[in-house]
């Protein structure tokens, strides 16, 4: 079990309120290690390799979903236990890579400067482990930016399930607060719903449908558009749906 302390535990310091960031299609192109270590692993299966625009289709899930569907379509339904050997060989296989063909976005470095410099708290909430997701953050120079780093082994929860959202907040949040997702696929979106929090999609990930028919409040075509957005939204949005989300927002005892 992953120790919470260290999560979750800033209170409010003035800040304008917390932006809760995606990783994987929202800041990173991560992709290609995803690719490489997913052929690895079907190769060291004498399967066919299913190469980068095969991954890209594949990845939104997390891990877990990612190796089963690769499998399956190399016509490998593999049992329960069968199954967490080839995630744990695919673990392997990913996390000597990092980050080596991971790349931000561009315009990523310089909008989290300017959304730090507004005075708001920034958080990523990924479906990628929290190893692995600050592996990747730490080598590409973003980690610094962000007060907490959540994967679905930091607070046991996962998207789309809104708890993984809402415990990356501070603890006893002013009236006003503002609350803000950024997101690439249709978890974000169905996510932050739950959660009832506002949701730029940005429209240059992994998505698997037309962000525009799940309703995300803003659309963005590249991550330089987000400070405009989120100040329109900060300014549109009102505080009850701020403390709907601080009511969920639980720690994990």
């Amino acid at each position: 079990m992953a120790d919470v302390s260290c999560h979750n535990s800033r209170q409010w310091a003035g800040e304008f309120g917390t932006i809760i960031i995606d990783l994987d299609g929202t800041l990173v192109d991560s992709a290609p290690d995803l690719a490489d270590a997913l052929d690895e692993l079907l190769q060291e299966r004498d399967l066919q390799p299913i190469g980068l625009d095969g991954a890209r289709v594949l990845i939104g899930h997390g891990i877990c979903n990612l190796v089963r569907k690769a499998l399956l379509l190399r016509g490998q339904n593999l049992s329960a236990a069968d199954l967490a050997l080839a995630i744990e060989q695919f673990q392997k296989f990913y996390a000597k890579r990092l980050p080596a063909k991971a790349v931000a976005y561009p315009g990523v470095i310089d909008t989290l400067k300017q959304l730090t410099a507004d005075n708001w708290r920034l958080v990523v909430c990924t479906n990628k482990l929290e190893a692995y997701s600050r592996k990747i953050l730490e080598g590409l120079g973003l980690a610094a930016f962000f007060d907490v780093i959540a994967g679905p082994d930091t607070y046991g929860v996962a998207k789309p399930d809104p708890q993984h959202l809402l415990r990356t907040l501070p603890e006893n949040l002013p009236p006003g607060y503002k609350t803000i997702m950024i997101g690439d696929s249709e978890v974000d979106v169905e996510t932050a719903h739950a959660a009832g929090v506002p949701v730029i999609a940005v429209t240059y990930g992994y998505a698997k449908a037309p962000l525009a028919q799940l309703k995300p409040n803003a659309l963005a075509n590249s991550f330089s558009e987000v400070p405009m957005l989120v100040q329109k939204l900060a300014n549109e949005t009102g505080d009850h749906l701020v403390r709907k989300s601080n009511s969920r927002n639980r720690r994990k005892s």
